[in-house]
């Protein structure tokens, strides 16, 4: 057992890494004058590097088990790793260490190039990292979850910006009605299917009649309510323009690039792989979507004169697309 255990964590050492540089970032800080903050910056830099080689050194998939399949599941059926999961993971990881570069200059020049702001930075890369190899919906949330509440708190980091802090404050208020939504549903179908791992909701969504199953249409109806919130793709789109606006300009780009690749990586294991026998249902939602976000995210982002505004409603377009 304890072999097992051992076993399961080796696999995960890139989070654990992470999780353990997050709080060597915090704590170093503390000790650290004004002038010598680039060691954080610099820590930041080699803790997103090293991450990213961990993940890259443990693609070997000629070894991952011994019925070469390409996926493997660890921590009792909650964590799966396989090649979606580690180049998402790769991605999401460099250009995360090009946004704190990218960003050290308005960072700096603003006093806002502090361990927080990496701290947190690199505790939304947790959750996305655990957002994409999650295969149980409780590990799913509780990554989303890590993702969001560092998202709120790097938004409100210019504490005297009272534009910042209402960006905030919606950003918290329609993050908390999205998570609440997602978890409505993902409780329906744990209700019905006795099943938290997305093979054994799959494996139960076989034996059904989807059609009939009004539980797990309204269970899908949520979760798809709850992705589209986190998507950003209209008709649930309004926090985007305000988020983007108000947030500093380095948590914006912040805002708009990695946490894209989590949500897309979390819609493909939830939809595709835990109720993907439910396509037919949720496939025809997706394409209303796709089509309202890239008509309506181009249409207005005409019209706009602030350039943050105008990249949020691109952004919607782009989700469009991406979702299409």
């Amino acid at each position: 057992m304890t072999e097992n255990i051992m076993s399961d964590i080796l696999v995960a050492l890139p989070e654990v890494f992470l999780l353990i540089a997050v709080f060597c970032v915090l704590l170093l800080d503390l000790f650290l004058s004004k002038s010598m903050k680039i060691v954080t910056f610099l820590l930041t830099q080699v803790s997103l590097l090293v991450t990213a080689w961990l993940v890259y050194n443990s693609m070997n998939y000629d070894a991952v088990s011994a019925t070469g399949s390409l996926k493997v599941i660890l921590f009792n059926g909650m964590y799966v790793k396989d090649a979606l999961a580690d180049i998402l993971k790769i991605s999401m990881l460099l250009m995360g260490s090009a946004a704190f570069i990218y960003s050290r200059v308005y960072q700096r020049d603003r006093d806002m190039c502090t361990g927080e702001y990496f701290s947190l930075g690199l505790f939304a890369i947790l959750g996305m990292m655990i957002m994409v190899s999650a295969n149980s919906m409780l590990l799913l949330y509780l990554g989303l979850e890590l993702l969001s509440l560092a998202m709120y708190a790097m938004v409100a980091l210019q504490r005297d910006n009272g534009r910042a802090s209402e960006a905030a404050m919606k950003y918290f208020v329609l993050g908390a009605i999205a998570s609440g939504m997602l978890l409505y549903g993902m409780s329906f179908i744990y209700g019905l299917s006795g099943h938290l791992d997305l093979e054994g909701i799959a494996a139960y969504i076989k034996t059904q009649d989807i059609l009939s199953n009004m539980g797990l249409l309204l269970g899908l109806s949520f979760i798809l309510v709850g992705l589209g919130f986190k998507l950003g793709v209209a008709p649930f789109h309004m926090w985007i323009p305000d988020v983007y606006d108000g947030a500093p300009t380095s948590v914006t780009q912040f805002i708009g690039t990695m946490p894209k690749l989590a949500a897309f990586g979390m819609v493909f294991r939830l939809l595709a792989e835990g109720l993907g026998d439910m396509q037919q249902s949720w496939q025809q939602i997706l394409i209303f979507l796709a089509v309202l976000s890239i008509g309506l995210g181009n249409i207005i982002a005409i019209a706009q004169t602030n350039i943050k505004r105008m990249l949020a409603y691109s952004t919607i377009a782009h989700m469009g697309f991406v979702v299409m």
